[in-house]
C-alpha cells in the first residue's frame, strides 16, 4: 500500500510559487488547493502525496529535519541553509525557473573597483575590516574567506540596498536578477562576485529516500515526469512526406545527407495514394527547437514536402538519468 504521509514542500507565495505550480502542471502534475488561504494541497497525480506551502528557507530547513521528504526551493537557500551532514540530496538542480545569483556589489562612486582584485586593494586602505550587509552569511563568510579578504559581516532584515547609503556597511551580498534594484540604489555588482549562482530546485531528505519504499517511487515518478516534461520542451515532432524505394533507402539517405535523425533514428512509414506505386513515405523525426531552421532546409533538400512541426509534451526515457543519478548518490 502505498504510504499516503509522503510530503512535498512548495514555496508559500510570490514567484517562485507560481512558477513552481506551473511547473508541476505542465508536467502532468497539477495542484489541488481547495482554500486558497490553507497551506495544504493535493497533487491528484500522486494522490499519497501530500503538498504543504512554507517559506523557502523553511523548506530546506524541513527537508533536512525529515519532517518533509521532497521540496522545490532556491539554489542559493539551499546552500545557506542545508548543512554539512549530508541529510538533503539535490534530485534536480535545473528547473528553469527563479534564476539569480548572490552577489557582492559595491557603490558606484568606488571607480578603481571593478572585481575582487580590486575590492582586495581598496579594503586593505580601510582602517577596519570591510563591512558587508547580508541576509547570507554562511554563504558569504565562505566566499570571503577564500579570496582572504578581511570582512565583518552585518545581519540585515530589511533591504539591503540602502545599508552603504546609510553608512551601517561598506558593500552588500544580496540576490541579483536583472540588477535594476542595484542601479536604482547606485550601487554596481563586481563581475567576478557572484557569491552564489542559483534557480529552483528539487531536493529531498536522504534518510527518506533510503528507508521509504514510497518515497523512492515518489522520487522517481516526480523525476520521470519533470525530466520528460523538461526534454520535449527543447524538442519538436517533424512530419515530412518523402518519395523513396523503400523506408531503408529513405533512413539511408537521411543519414547521409542530413543531420537530421531523430532520437534513435527516423519514423518512417508507407503513405497509400489514390494511385499505386508513387513511393510515398511519412518521415517522423524529432528535432531540437534551436536546430529546426536547419533541419527544414535539410529535409527539403533530400526531397521532403508538406512539413508539419508540433510542440513535444512529453520525451519519457527507459529511466530518468537523474533517478539513476540519485541512486547512485544513495549508495554512495
Amino acid at each position: 500500500m502505498p504510504n499516503p504521509n509522503i510530503r512535498l514542500s512548495l514555496p508559500s507565495k510570490g514567484r517562485l510559487q507560481d512558477d513552481s505550480i506551473e511547473l508541476l502542471a505542465e508536467c502532468g502534475l497539477p495542484i489541488q488547493k481547495l482554500n486558497p488561504r490553507q497551506y495544504q494541497a493535493k497533487m491528484p497525480a500522486l494522490p499519497e502525496l501530500t503538498v504543504l506551502f512554507q517559506r523557502p528557507s523553511d523548506i530546506v530547513i524541513s527537508v533536512r529535519q525529515g519532517s518533509v521528504d521532497f521540496g522545490i526551493t532556491g539554489i542559493d537557500v539551499l546552500e545557506e541553509n542545508r548543512g554539512d551532514n549530508g541529510d538533503i540530496i539535490v534530485l534536480h538542480d535545473a528547473l528553469g525557473f527563479g534564476s539569480c545569483s548572490l552577489m557582492l556589489a559595491v557603490p558606484e562612486s568606488w571607480s578603481d573597483v571593478t572585481n575582487i582584485e580590486s575590492l582586495k586593494s581598496y579594503a586593505a586602505t580601510l582602517d577596519q575590516p570591510l563591512r558587508v550587509a547580508t541576509k547570507f552569511p554562511v554563504l558569504t563568510e565562505r566566499f570571503l574567506k577564500q579570496q582572504n579578504i578581511p570582512h565583518t559581516l552585518i545581519a540585515a532584515e530589511g533591504t539591503l540596498e540602502t545599508a552603504p547609503t546609510i553608512g551601517y556597511a561598506d558593500i552588500i551580498s544580496d540576490l541579483v536578477s536583472s540588477g535594476q534594484t542595484l542601479q536604482d540604489n547606485r550601487l554596481r555588482a563586481l563581475r567576478d562576485g557572484v557569491v552564489q549562482a542559483s534557480q529552483a530546485a528539487l531536493i529531498a531528505n536522504r534518510k527518506s529516500l533510503e528507508t521509504n519504499p514510497s518515497a523512492l517511487e515518489t522520487a522517481r515518478r516526480l523525476l520521470e515526469y519533470i525530466e520528460a516534461h523538461m526534454r520535449a520542451k527543447e524538442n519538436l515532432l517533424v512530419i515530412a512526406n518523402m518519395r523513396g524505394e523503400s523506408p531503408e533507402a529513405i533512413a539511408s539517405k537521411l543519414f547521409n545527407e542530413t543531420s537530421v535523425g531523430g532520437l534513435q533514428g527516423p519514423t518512417i512509414s508507407p503513405i497509400i495514394t489514390r494511385e499505386s506505386n508513387q513511393g510515398w513515405h511519412s518521415v517522423t523525426v524529432v528535432v531540437r527547437r534551436d536546430n529546426l531552421p536547419r533541419a527544414i532546409g535539410e529535409l527539403r533538400q533530400v526531397g521532403g514536402s508538406g512539413i508539419i512541426v508540433s510542440p513535444v509534451t512529453y520525451i519519457f526515457e527507459e529511466e530518468p538519468p537523474r533517478y539513476t543519478a540519485m541512486l547512485a548518490a544513495l549508495k554512495g
